[in-house]
């Protein structure tokens, strides 16, 4: 666990600076600067949007009784899509924005569903050990 929260901490800001570097020296600092800004404002419009469209989707079904299991984990795709967005960078705001959209998010839900699913049953079953 170490090593991957190393990596995490370490890797993504040096391949994020590395980056902004090299289109820097592209496209230059000001283009590479509007991009960041551009980026960062279609990406806060496009989580607020995202958001509340998710928002008004679990207020449906859960007042049609049924348990809005899939909105939920569209709204938690959704949250850390915007949450890294907020961190500047071009690699950062790809896999946001890949989390904001509906097409790729519905990707990567399946995934997320699955990983779930696989850690409550180990926490299950270590708990029904410790009874």
């Amino acid at each position: 666990m170490f090593i991957k929260l190393l990596c995490i901490f370490v890797g993504v800001p040096a391949l994020e600076i590395y980056t902004l570097l090299e289109f820097g020296r592209l496209i230059g600092i000001g283009a590479t600067v509007a991009l960041i800004i551009l980026t960062g404002i279609s990406g806060t419009y496009l989580a607020r949007t995202q958001g509340l469209d998710l928002l008004k989707k679990i207020q449906n079904e859960m007042s049609q009784g049924r348990v809005p299991a899939d909105e939920l984990l569209n709204g938690l795709l959704v949250f850390a899509g915007g949450i890294v967005l907020l961190t500047p960078g071009f690699w950062t705001d790809l896999i946001g924005f890949c989390l904001l959209i509906p097409a790729t998010r519905n990707m990567v839900r399946p995934w997320l569903h699955n990983w779930l699913a696989k850690k409550t049953t180990v926490i299950s079953m270590n708990s029904r050990r410790n009874l």
